[in-house]
């Protein structure tokens, strides 16, 4: 069955960043979102060389979706190539990387290419599913059943990529792979702006129940920018639609002609599918929630380096935190004991007047015990008999009579006597 693609695109700063540093690419055969890295110091530039480069592949598509394949692989590491020569004129830029995720039409399949931590979903039948595997350290730690997909979400290194395009590496390794498709599957292409802050399932309910390509990408955007939008959000739609009986083959498979997005677009006019000004100004004073804190993106080429690195790390903070869980220990003891102690010394002040059953006692402490531990003792015994006394003053000593020191003490059983 001829096909053909409807497309939409669009890109938002987020609420965070002052700059840009996605692009996006959607035109007639190729569709594409690529995600800088290295801060100011030319993630933006990074991402808009790298979309540029391989628009340039926005043509009929010639031969067989694996020698698209091989085509589209080639011109991914010669864009790689045209960023290590940018960073040779501009050291300035040192550092500088992007992803790539993008695919090439080629009648009802897809060519496509993958290095980074971008996505490629396909919603088919009403189900989402990711086709692409990020190229980062957690989902390493992932395959290798270190932690779960639900630690990776939180995980501190979930912003280190083990692979990328730049000054980097000189021979970046590429993903590929053909798919087929069908009329009504929709691709989605996006940044780490997006998959990275809201759950697939949210994203699948958008998609499911979008009213046009357009509309699905705003609403998509509107769902990162209300969890905050710490990073850039880039979205490209590509849906794939029957084509009508009297067009040509290859006029069915054109779109709506090249549109780029983020730190790519040259124009300052919005162009279609792109977040205009006014709805950039709406989407700031809405109110969103809290943007957690993110740490850039960055390289780690040394996988197996980096991973000892970080076991030795933890073990480093283990040590350091079962050190200070110690020595916080250590001093709660201290203040318990401390505290036991200057109690134990308080109630060695105090003195009352009881009785053994027999005779009449001043004892020192309280009546209180404190488990097996009797927090009194016998001051002095009186010798007075307890039957001496009269039946107010036995029940008064049975029940003790509390007294703030020894004289006092005695000054009560003084009292005593003198009753009798």
């Amino acid at each position: 069955m001829a096909v053909r693609y409807e497309s939409a695109i669009g890109s938002h700063v987020g609420m965070v960043r002052s700059n840009n540093q996605d692009s996006g690419f959607a035109g007639n055969h190729l569709f594409l979102v690529a995600d800088g890295m290295g801060g100011h110091a030319g993630g933006d530039v990074a991402s808009a060389i790298a979309t540029r480069a391989m628009a340039a592949l926005d043509v009929v598509p010639m031969g067989s979706p694996e020698a698209t394949t091989n085509t589209l692989r080639s011109a991914v590491l010669d864009a790689n190539s045209k960023l290590r020569a940018t960073v040779r004129e501009r050291p300035e830029l040192a550092g500088m990387g992007t992803t790539f995720t993008g695919f090439i039409t080629v009648g009802d399949q897809l060519a496509v290419a993958h290095i980074g931590d971008s996505r490629l979903y396909l919603l088919r039948d009403g189900v989402l599913r990711q086709i692409t595997k990020d190229h980062t350290f957690v989902q390493r730690l992932v395959d290798s059943g270190k932690i779960t997909e639900e630690e990776a979400k939180t995980h501190p290194r979930r912003s280190v990529l083990m692979r990328v395009l730049g000054d980097v590496d000189a021979s970046p390794q590429v993903d590929t792979a053909v798919y087929d498709t069908q009329p009504d599957d929709v691709w989605l292409l996006c940044s780490d702006g997006l998959c990275g802050y809201v759950e697939d399932v949210d994203i699948e309910k958008i998609l499911r129940r979008r009213g046009s390509l357009q509309g699905a990408v705003d609403a998509l955007i509107d769902k990162s920018l209300s969890h905050g939008a710490p990073d850039n959000v880039t979205v490209v739609l590509v849906e794939t639609v029957p084509a009508p009986d009297t067009v040509s083959t290859e006029t069915a498979k054109l779109g709506l002609g090249p549109r780029f997005a983020g730190s790519a677009a040259t124009s300052e006019e919005p162009r279609d599918g792109a977040v205009t000004t006014a709805r950039t100004r709406l989407l700031k004073r809405r109110p969103v929630r809290k943007p957690p804190q993110i740490e850039e993106s960055h390289f780690e080429p040394r996988v197996d380096e980096y991973l000892a690195e970080l076991i030795a790390e933890t073990k480093r903070r283990n040590r350091r935190r079962r050190l200070l869980w110690a020595l916080s220990a250590v001093c709660v003891l201290i203040a318990v004991g401390g505290a036991l102690m200057f109690g134990y010394q308080w109630t060695q002040s105090r003195y009352f007047v009881g009785t053994d059953g027999d005779t009449v006692i001043i004892y020192r402490g309280v009546q209180q015990d404190l488990g097996s531990i009797s927090l009194h003792s016998v001051a002095e015994d009186t010798e007075i008999p307890l039957e001496s006394l009269d039946g107010l003053e036995q029940r008064q000593v049975e029940r003790t009579l509390s007294a703030a020191s020894l004289e006092e003490a005695r000054d009560i059983v003084l009292r005593l006597g003198e009753a009798e």
